[in-house]
Protein backbone atom coordinates (compact mmCIF):
# COMPACT_ATOMS: atom_id res chain seq x y z
CA UNK A 1 0.00 0.00 0.00
CA UNK A 2 1.36 3.40 -0.98
CA UNK A 3 1.58 6.07 1.69
CA UNK A 4 3.00 9.56 2.20
CA UNK A 5 4.05 8.73 5.78
CA UNK A 6 7.66 7.54 6.16
CA UNK A 7 7.88 3.80 6.78
CA UNK A 8 10.56 2.97 9.32
CA UNK A 9 12.55 -0.30 9.12
CA UNK A 10 11.94 -2.75 11.94
CA UNK A 11 14.72 -3.30 14.43
CA UNK A 12 16.89 -6.29 13.55
CA UNK A 13 15.72 -6.40 9.95
CA UNK A 14 18.17 -6.88 7.05
CA UNK A 15 19.76 -3.81 5.54
CA UNK A 16 20.75 -2.69 2.05
CA UNK A 17 23.54 -0.25 1.29
CA UNK A 18 23.03 1.89 -1.81
CA UNK A 19 26.08 3.05 -3.75
CA UNK A 20 24.74 5.40 -6.39
CA UNK A 21 21.57 7.24 -5.39
CA UNK A 22 20.32 7.78 -8.93
CA UNK A 23 16.91 6.88 -10.34
CA UNK A 24 17.49 3.13 -10.76
CA UNK A 25 19.27 2.61 -7.44
CA UNK A 26 16.59 4.48 -5.53
CA UNK A 27 13.85 2.40 -7.13
CA UNK A 28 15.59 -0.87 -6.30
CA UNK A 29 16.21 -0.10 -2.63
CA UNK A 30 12.73 1.41 -2.21
CA UNK A 31 11.22 -2.00 -2.91
CA UNK A 32 13.45 -3.52 -0.22
CA UNK A 33 12.49 -0.72 2.16
CA UNK A 34 8.83 -1.51 1.49
CA UNK A 35 9.58 -5.08 2.59
CA UNK A 36 10.98 -3.77 5.88
CA UNK A 37 14.70 -3.62 5.08
CA UNK A 38 16.76 -0.76 6.43
CA UNK A 39 18.39 1.49 3.80
CA UNK A 40 21.80 3.09 4.12
CA UNK A 41 22.78 5.59 1.42
CA UNK A 42 26.52 5.78 0.82
CA UNK A 43 27.99 9.23 0.31
CA UNK A 44 25.24 10.95 -1.70
CA UNK A 45 26.33 14.42 -2.83
CA UNK A 46 23.07 15.90 -1.53
CA UNK A 47 21.82 14.08 1.58
CA UNK A 48 18.08 13.47 1.89
CA UNK A 49 16.09 12.47 4.96
CA UNK A 50 13.58 10.23 3.20
CA UNK A 51 13.38 8.04 0.13
CA UNK A 52 10.33 8.60 -2.10
CA UNK A 53 9.14 6.26 -4.84
CA UNK A 54 6.34 7.48 -7.10
CA UNK A 55 4.36 5.32 -9.47
CA UNK A 56 1.32 6.75 -11.19
CA UNK A 57 -0.46 8.96 -8.69
CA UNK A 58 0.87 7.20 -5.60
CA UNK A 59 4.03 7.88 -3.61
CA UNK A 60 5.61 5.77 -0.89
CA UNK A 61 8.07 7.33 1.52
CA UNK A 62 10.71 5.49 3.55
CA UNK A 63 13.24 6.38 6.21
CA UNK A 64 16.93 6.21 5.26
CA UNK A 65 20.27 6.42 6.98
CA UNK A 66 23.29 8.16 5.47
CA UNK A 67 26.89 7.03 5.72
CA UNK A 68 29.21 9.91 4.92
CA UNK A 69 32.35 7.75 4.95
CA UNK A 70 33.02 4.03 4.51
CA UNK A 71 33.90 3.85 8.20
CA UNK A 72 30.30 4.80 9.04
CA UNK A 73 28.77 2.11 6.83
CA UNK A 74 28.68 -0.79 9.25
CA UNK A 75 27.28 -4.23 8.46
CA UNK A 76 24.83 -4.73 5.59
CA UNK A 77 22.98 -7.69 4.15
CA UNK A 78 23.19 -6.63 0.50
CA UNK A 79 24.81 -3.82 -1.48
CA UNK A 80 23.24 -2.24 -4.57
CA UNK A 81 25.87 -0.77 -6.90
CA UNK A 82 23.94 1.55 -9.19
CA UNK A 83 26.45 4.09 -10.42
CA UNK A 84 27.06 4.01 -14.16
CA UNK A 85 29.87 1.75 -15.28
CA UNK A 86 32.34 4.55 -15.97
CA UNK A 87 31.74 5.95 -12.46
CA UNK A 88 32.75 2.73 -10.68
CA UNK A 89 36.26 4.00 -10.02
CA UNK A 90 34.78 7.04 -8.27
CA UNK A 91 33.13 4.82 -5.63
CA UNK A 92 36.06 2.43 -5.20
CA UNK A 93 36.49 3.42 -1.54
CA UNK A 94 32.94 2.25 -0.80
CA UNK A 95 33.54 -1.04 -2.61
CA UNK A 96 36.74 -1.61 -0.64
CA UNK A 97 34.64 -1.30 2.51
CA UNK A 98 32.35 -4.17 1.45
CA UNK A 99 35.10 -6.44 0.16
CA UNK A 100 34.07 -9.49 2.18
CA UNK A 101 32.94 -12.97 1.07
CA UNK A 102 29.70 -12.63 3.03
CA UNK A 103 28.63 -9.50 1.09
CA UNK A 104 26.44 -9.77 -2.00
CA UNK A 105 26.60 -6.88 -4.46
CA UNK A 106 23.77 -6.36 -6.95
CA UNK A 107 25.56 -4.73 -9.89
CA UNK A 108 22.83 -2.73 -11.63
CA UNK A 109 24.85 -1.40 -14.55
CA UNK A 110 24.24 -1.45 -18.29
CA UNK A 111 26.41 -3.38 -20.68
CA UNK A 112 28.92 -6.13 -19.98
CA UNK A 113 31.77 -6.91 -17.54
CA UNK A 114 29.78 -6.24 -14.35
CA UNK A 115 31.61 -8.86 -12.29
CA UNK A 116 34.99 -7.82 -13.69
CA UNK A 117 34.50 -4.18 -12.70
CA UNK A 118 33.44 -5.13 -9.20
CA UNK A 119 36.37 -7.53 -8.79
CA UNK A 120 38.84 -4.71 -9.38
CA UNK A 121 37.79 -3.15 -6.06
CA UNK A 122 35.98 -5.89 -4.11
CA UNK A 123 37.30 -9.25 -5.32
CA UNK A 124 35.98 -11.16 -2.30
CA UNK A 125 32.40 -9.88 -2.54
CA UNK A 126 29.82 -11.92 -4.44
CA UNK A 127 28.93 -10.00 -7.61
CA UNK A 128 25.40 -10.48 -8.94
CA UNK A 129 24.71 -8.95 -12.38
CA UNK A 130 21.31 -7.29 -12.10
CA UNK A 131 19.44 -6.68 -15.33
CA UNK A 132 16.93 -3.85 -15.03
CA UNK A 133 14.04 -3.46 -17.47
CA UNK A 134 12.03 -0.69 -15.84
CA UNK A 135 12.43 3.00 -16.55
CA UNK A 136 13.09 5.40 -13.70
CA UNK A 137 13.53 9.15 -13.45
CA UNK A 138 14.99 11.02 -10.50
CA UNK A 139 12.98 14.14 -9.78
CA UNK A 140 15.05 15.33 -6.80
CA UNK A 141 17.59 13.90 -4.36
CA UNK A 142 15.95 10.83 -2.85
CA UNK A 143 12.86 10.97 -5.09
CA UNK A 144 12.41 8.67 -8.09
CA UNK A 145 9.56 7.88 -10.45
CA UNK A 146 9.06 4.26 -11.54
CA UNK A 147 7.69 3.41 -14.99
CA UNK A 148 7.34 -0.25 -15.85
CA UNK A 149 8.12 -1.70 -19.28
CA UNK A 150 6.98 -5.20 -20.22
CA UNK A 151 6.16 -8.01 -17.83
CA UNK A 152 9.42 -8.16 -15.83
CA UNK A 153 11.17 -5.39 -13.89
CA UNK A 154 14.41 -7.09 -12.76
CA UNK A 155 16.29 -10.30 -13.48
CA UNK A 156 18.85 -11.80 -11.06
CA UNK A 157 21.05 -14.90 -11.31
CA UNK A 158 19.27 -18.03 -10.17
CA UNK A 159 20.43 -19.55 -6.90
CA UNK A 160 19.84 -19.86 -3.19
CA UNK A 161 22.08 -16.86 -2.50
CA UNK A 162 19.49 -14.44 -3.87
CA UNK A 163 16.24 -15.96 -2.62
CA UNK A 164 15.86 -13.54 0.29
CA UNK A 165 16.46 -10.59 -2.01
CA UNK A 166 14.02 -11.88 -4.63
CA UNK A 167 11.31 -12.50 -2.03
CA UNK A 168 11.80 -9.07 -0.45
CA UNK A 169 11.73 -7.24 -3.78
CA UNK A 170 8.61 -9.12 -4.82
CA UNK A 171 7.03 -8.25 -1.48
CA UNK A 172 7.95 -4.65 -2.20
CA UNK A 173 6.12 -4.73 -5.52
CA UNK A 174 8.95 -5.34 -7.96
CA UNK A 175 8.36 -8.00 -10.61
CA UNK A 176 11.54 -10.06 -10.24
CA UNK A 177 12.60 -13.18 -12.09
CA UNK A 178 15.75 -15.29 -11.91
CA UNK A 179 17.68 -17.01 -14.67
CA UNK A 180 20.13 -19.90 -14.74
CA UNK A 181 21.61 -18.55 -17.99
CA UNK A 182 22.46 -14.95 -17.09
CA UNK A 183 24.89 -14.79 -20.01
CA UNK A 184 21.98 -14.91 -22.44
CA UNK A 185 19.95 -12.47 -20.33
CA UNK A 186 22.77 -9.92 -20.23
CA UNK A 187 23.52 -10.21 -23.95
CA UNK A 188 19.84 -9.99 -24.86
CA UNK A 189 19.57 -6.73 -22.91
CA UNK A 190 22.76 -5.58 -24.66
CA UNK A 191 21.02 -5.90 -28.03
CA UNK A 192 18.70 -2.99 -27.28
CA UNK A 193 21.33 -0.94 -25.45
CA UNK A 194 23.95 -1.38 -28.18
CA UNK A 195 21.65 0.19 -30.76
CA UNK A 196 19.28 2.60 -29.02
CA UNK A 197 21.77 4.25 -26.65
CA UNK A 198 24.49 5.11 -29.21
CA UNK A 199 22.12 6.00 -32.05
CA UNK A 200 20.01 8.37 -29.97
CA UNK A 201 23.10 9.95 -28.41
CA UNK A 202 24.84 10.42 -31.77
CA UNK A 203 21.73 11.76 -33.50
CA UNK A 204 20.67 13.89 -30.54
CA UNK A 205 17.11 12.64 -30.93
CA UNK A 206 14.57 10.79 -28.81
CA UNK A 207 13.72 7.13 -29.30
CA UNK A 208 11.27 7.97 -32.07
CA UNK A 209 14.32 8.04 -34.33
CA UNK A 210 14.46 4.25 -33.98
CA UNK A 211 11.32 4.02 -36.12
CA UNK A 212 12.93 5.57 -39.20
CA UNK A 213 14.02 3.16 -41.99
CA UNK A 214 17.63 4.33 -42.15
CA UNK A 215 18.05 4.05 -38.39
CA UNK A 216 16.35 0.65 -38.32
CA UNK A 217 18.88 -0.57 -40.88
CA UNK A 218 21.76 0.72 -38.73
CA UNK A 219 20.27 -0.84 -35.61
CA UNK A 220 19.83 -4.18 -37.36
CA UNK A 221 23.48 -4.26 -38.43
CA UNK A 222 24.73 -3.21 -34.98
CA UNK A 223 22.68 -5.93 -33.32
CA UNK A 224 23.62 -8.56 -35.91
CA UNK A 225 27.23 -8.01 -34.92
CA UNK A 226 26.23 -8.27 -31.24
CA UNK A 227 24.54 -11.62 -31.89
CA UNK A 228 27.68 -12.98 -33.53
CA UNK A 229 29.89 -11.99 -30.59
CA UNK A 230 27.30 -13.03 -28.01
CA UNK A 231 27.14 -16.51 -29.53
CA UNK A 232 30.92 -16.77 -29.25
CA UNK A 233 30.59 -15.77 -25.57
CA UNK A 234 28.05 -18.53 -24.95
CA UNK A 235 24.79 -16.58 -25.24
CA UNK A 236 21.81 -18.23 -26.93
CA UNK A 237 21.06 -15.47 -29.43
CA UNK A 238 19.74 -15.67 -33.00
CA UNK A 239 18.61 -13.32 -35.75
CA UNK A 240 15.12 -13.63 -34.31
CA UNK A 241 16.27 -11.74 -31.22
CA UNK A 242 17.33 -8.88 -33.47
CA UNK A 243 13.94 -8.68 -35.15
CA UNK A 244 12.13 -8.89 -31.82
CA UNK A 245 14.20 -5.99 -30.50
CA UNK A 246 13.49 -3.90 -33.61
CA UNK A 247 9.77 -4.61 -33.16
CA UNK A 248 10.07 -3.58 -29.50
CA UNK A 249 11.64 -0.25 -30.53
CA UNK A 250 8.42 0.53 -32.40
CA UNK A 251 6.40 0.20 -29.18
CA UNK A 252 8.44 2.72 -27.19
CA UNK A 253 6.78 6.16 -26.91
CA UNK A 254 8.60 8.30 -29.51
CA UNK A 255 9.32 11.09 -27.03
CA UNK A 256 11.14 8.72 -24.65
CA UNK A 257 14.85 9.15 -24.09
CA UNK A 258 17.82 6.94 -23.33
CA UNK A 259 20.35 7.36 -20.54
CA UNK A 260 23.13 8.02 -23.04
CA UNK A 261 21.15 10.75 -24.77
CA UNK A 262 20.34 12.32 -21.41
CA UNK A 263 24.02 12.35 -20.53
CA UNK A 264 25.03 13.87 -23.84
CA UNK A 265 22.42 16.62 -23.60
CA UNK A 266 23.62 17.36 -20.07
CA UNK A 267 27.26 17.41 -21.13
CA UNK A 268 28.15 14.44 -18.93
CA UNK A 269 30.53 11.56 -19.79
CA UNK A 270 28.84 8.81 -21.79
CA UNK A 271 28.46 5.20 -20.68
CA UNK A 272 29.72 3.79 -23.98
CA UNK A 273 32.68 1.75 -22.78
CA UNK A 274 30.58 -0.84 -20.91
CA UNK A 275 28.27 -1.20 -23.91
CA UNK A 276 30.00 -0.70 -27.25
CA UNK A 277 33.54 -0.78 -25.88
CA UNK A 278 32.99 -4.08 -24.09
CA UNK A 279 31.36 -5.53 -27.21
CA UNK A 280 34.38 -4.61 -29.33
CA UNK A 281 36.76 -6.07 -26.74
CA UNK A 282 34.80 -9.33 -26.74
CA UNK A 283 34.89 -9.40 -30.55
CA UNK A 284 38.67 -8.94 -30.48
CA UNK A 285 39.04 -11.86 -28.08
CA UNK A 286 37.27 -14.11 -30.59
CA UNK A 287 38.83 -12.62 -33.71
CA UNK A 288 35.46 -11.39 -34.98
CA UNK A 289 34.86 -8.38 -37.21
CA UNK A 290 32.37 -5.79 -35.91
CA UNK A 291 32.94 -2.83 -38.26
CA UNK A 292 29.82 -0.81 -37.46
CA UNK A 293 30.20 -1.17 -33.69
CA UNK A 294 33.87 -0.23 -34.00
CA UNK A 295 32.89 2.85 -36.03
CA UNK A 296 30.24 3.81 -33.46
CA UNK A 297 32.78 3.36 -30.67
CA UNK A 298 35.13 5.77 -32.41
CA UNK A 299 32.40 8.39 -32.74
CA UNK A 300 31.27 8.04 -29.12
CA UNK A 301 34.81 8.21 -27.75
CA UNK A 302 35.39 11.44 -29.68
CA UNK A 303 32.57 13.20 -27.82
CA UNK A 304 34.02 15.21 -24.97
CA UNK A 305 31.93 16.13 -21.91
CA UNK A 306 31.33 19.80 -21.25
CA UNK A 307 33.81 21.43 -18.93
CA UNK A 308 32.26 22.93 -15.83
CA UNK A 309 33.86 25.69 -13.82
Amino acid sequence: MMTDTPILPATGQPTVALIGAGAVGLALVATLAHAGWGVTVCGARTPFDRLCLSEGRQTATYSVRHARTPEELGACTVVVLAVKAHQTEDVAHWLHAVNRPDVRVLVAQNGLEQRERLALHAPMAVGLPTVVYFNAERLAPGWTVLRRIGAVDVCLPQGASVQDVVMAMQQGGMRVTTAADMTTVVWTKLLANSAANPLTALSGRHTGVMREPEMIANARQIMTEVVQVGQAEGASLTAQNVEETIAWFQTIPPDSTTSMLQDRLAGRPLEYDAITGALVRAADRHGLDVPLNRFVLGLLSAIKPMQTS
